[in-house]
């Protein structure tokens, strides 16, 4: 406005580009987390795929267990800060050493079957808590089952327990130790575990679709990640010299296998997958597997309890329990009164009911 006249141009800038910087801000800030595990019998090179990954070591001072050690199934957690240009990932590697090597294998999946449920209980009493804006998720966000190359496909153990384990994680095949194989029994082997999984109903993590408005070039990368399914990787963290540059892999007589190179492996693809689609591996497990827990939980009565006395220091703490109390007890007379309702309808038909 100027001496009384009244502008009819519109301003060209108020902000509102400048909140997704503000959201990354806010991301970054706070840093990231994830949670993976790795299941597949003992020697299938887990650990060595996970360190090459991330370029971590996971376990610098493990011990290789006896033969009698290993039949003895348990579940390990480690984690690692990784730092990468300022963004922070909170790594927890979750493994499973003693999968698969007993005899009997018919209960090798309960032990991670209560890990995951134990940790989706957790998440589930902290977000109803107190404290809620300091909840660690530490649900299992993906998995990484891995197949052996030695067979002519799954066996009964791995579909026995992705059947058991696809409702409750985002589970990705892998053919471990790839560089076994041919190109051609490696081809083979792929189509095998396509067919398998798909003939006995097995639900693995599927990539999202692609909208409409994204750029072909993504869209092409999308639908290269998806013809790989399932992986067929190995990992190494050594260096050779190979065509005047370092590259990690493995030496054998015939020459260097590269593990980034996309003709020895698939190990680039599946980094790329991991990265690339991390944060919907997370809105999956939330909105999906741990929706369905806490519909389990909810329908059969099952509410978070409320925390225990001696963490109610301040009043406001325990105004919350008073009202998690009051809240109980509503639904209590809410249920009755239904029953009442119910009641007085079935007494009434039955009453006008003809002798």
């Amino acid at each position: 406005m100027s001496d009384g006249v009244v502008s009819e141009e519109k301003p060209s800038f108020v902000g509102i580009a400048n909140l997704p910087n503000q959201v990354l801000r806010k991301s970054v800030k706070k840093g990231f987390e994830f949670t993976l595990m790795v299941v597949g019998e003992s020697g299938l090179g887990k650990s060595t795929l996970i360190n090459s990954l991330f370029l971590t070591d996971q376990s610098p001072e493990r011990k290789i267990p006896h033969d009698v050690n290993k039949l003895n199934q348990t579940v390990e957690a480690s984690c690692v800060e990784i730092d990468e240009s300022g963004v922070k990932l909170r790594l927890t590697v979750v493994d499973t050493p003693g999968f698969g090597n007993a005899i009997d294998n018919s209960d090798s999946f309960k032990v991670i079957l209560q890990y995951i449920d134990d940790k989706f209980k957790r998440f589930f009493r902290d977000e109803s808590g107190v404290n809620r804006k300091n909840i660690i998720d530490n649900r299992v966000h993906c998995c990484f089952y891995f197949i052996s190359p030695y067979g002519h496909g799954l066996k009964p153990l791995d579909i026995e327990f992705m059947k058991m384990l696809h409702n409750k994680v985002n589970i990705v095949p892998i053919i471990a130790k790839a560089d076994c194989l041919t190109k051609n029994e490696k081809l083979r082997l792929k189509e095998r575990v396509k067919a398998e999984i798909e003939s006995n109903g097995i639900k693995i993590y599927n990539l999202p679709e692609c909208d409409s408005d994204e750029d072909e070039e993504y869209k092409e990368e999308s639908r290269r990640l998806k013809e790989a399914v399932p992986f067929a990787v190995c990992g190494s963290n050594t260096l050779f010299e190979a065509k005047g540059r370092k590259v990690r892999g493995r030496s054998y007589s015939w020459g260097i296998l590269d593990i980034e190179n996309p003709e020895h492996c698939d190990f680039i693809m599946l980094r790329s997958m991991l990265m690339t689609y991390m944060p919907d591996l997370q809105d999956a497990t939330h909105y999906i597997h741990y929706e369905n827990y806490r519909s389990e939980q909810l329908a059969k009565g099952l509410l978070p309890l409320p925390p225990p006395k001696k963490v109610l220091a301040s009043l406001d703490d325990k105004i919350l329990v008073q009202n998690y109390k009051d809240k109980i007890l509503l639904e209590k007379e809410a249920e009755i009164k239904r029953m009442q309702e119910m009641l007085a309808k079935m007494q009434a038909k039955i009453q006008n009911q003809p002798l």
